[in-house]
């Protein structure tokens, strides 16, 4: 492993690694305005959410890295503490780019993407109409953490009203990511798509506790075949199959055929054995995959 002191770099430089290892990042959007009522629309992707009781957003417009200058959503939520919030999704994501120009002060960037200003109904920023989703927010405080440059400021919001398109919503009234189609940040000019293929589910451990990667046997934590998640997965099983159950499991015709195939070739028979139960594993079904794991 490569050691980095950040102490030995450049704020730039480790500011590049910084970003292109913490990564993807949520954008926060942010819509503000002056104390003139001018709006500024700008991205930042130092953000996330940090509570829902109550619901708590928090954004850092840093100090620039090269001159150590504030940004005018900084100077703006110090003026006028209220933000809206807007989430970006692949179909707005050139315009968001966009918007992160760093034009004058006084510029309204939704002219200059090219997006729409729909007014808020308890903020005075507006927000952005094609949006998938927003938050109107009022600003509850602005930390600094340092003073030269790339230092953070924590604007912390607490959300006041969520705007929702209702076609983001599936059967059960949750967001469908692959309706959302998130995008989020990488290092440099990278960012990432939250759709397809990069989408995947894994079963949250709350309501069982699994038997952990220490509980499995030997000969198969320490499989040639089976992965670091693929260990994970197995552990999250509440308890192993019983003895009728792998009896019963054994008579299957496949696992016959592979018994008979590799009669004197326990090794070979060990291998397959976990190749298949991998595939099984990857596929979804954790009871099979331990009913293959534990034939002899």
């Amino acid at each position: 492993m490569k050691i980095i002191d950040p102490k030995q770099l450049s704020t730039s430089q480790f500011h590049s690694y910084l970003l292109g290892a913490v990564a993807p990042r949520p954008i926060a959007f942010a819509s503000t305005v002056d104390s003139d009522g001018k709006v500024n629309l700008s991205p930042f992707s130092f953000f996330n959410v940090f509570g829902s009781n109550p619901p708590v957003l928090i954004f850092s417009p840093s100090r620039r890295v090269r001159d150590n200058t504030t940004k005018h959503s900084l100077d703006n939520v110090k003026d006028v503490p209220e933000v809206v919030i807007n989430i970006v999704n692949f179909g707005m994501v050139e315009q968001m780019s966009l918007a992160s120009t760093e034009y004058e002060k006084g510029v309204n960037e939704f002219s200059k993407s090219g997006l729409t200003e729909e007014p808020s109904i308890l903020v005075k920023p507006p927000r952005v109409k094609e949006a998938p989703a927003a938050f109107e927010c009022k600003v509850i405080d602005v930390i600094p953490i340092g003073e030269g440059g790339g230092a953070a400021n924590l604007v912390i919001c607490e959300v006041l009203l969520m705007h929702l398109k209702e076609e983001l919503l599936d059967e059960n009234d949750q967001i469908d990511p692959d309706k959302l189609d998130a995008v989020a940040r990488m290092g440099g000019n990278w960012y990432c798509r939250a759709s397809g293929q990069s989408l995947f589910e894994i079963p949250k451990p709350l309501r069982n506790r699994g038997i952990g990667v220490d509980s499995i046997p030997e000969s198969i934590k320490n499989s040639l075949v089976l992965s670091g998640n693929n260990l994970g997965r197995l552990g999250n099983i509440e308890a192993l199959p019983n003895q009728e159950e792998l009896e019963n499991f054994s008579m299957k015709p496949e696992i016959q055929e592979m018994k008979l195939r590799f009669k004197n070739d326990q090794e070979g028979f060990i291998f397959h054995l976990h190749e298949y139960a991998k595939d099984i594993l990857e596929a979804g079904d954790i009871e099979t995959a331990w009913k293959i794991l534990l034939q002899k």
